[in-house]
């Protein structure tokens, strides 16, 4: 198995820390937090996310 790249990483750790936002805000999901808009450890999450699928190549989202 190949060794995670560092977008790989960077997705872990925001979902770490998503998870630990949502586990103090006792939500099992941040659409049922209230805090959502505007939210930086979502909006970390989501570029982390979009940073591992393109690896830092740029674009816009493309569904």
């Amino acid at each position: 198995m190949a060794q995670p790249d560092r977008y790989e990483l960077a997705l872990r750790e925001a979902l770490k820390e998503l998870k630990a936002c949502q586990e103090s805000k006792k939500v099992s999901s941040c659409l049922k937090c209230k805090e959502i808009i505007g939210c930086k450890i979502r909006n970390g999450y989501v570029r982390a996310v979009y940073e591992s699928m393109n690896k830092g190549k740029g674009g816009g989202f493309e569904f």
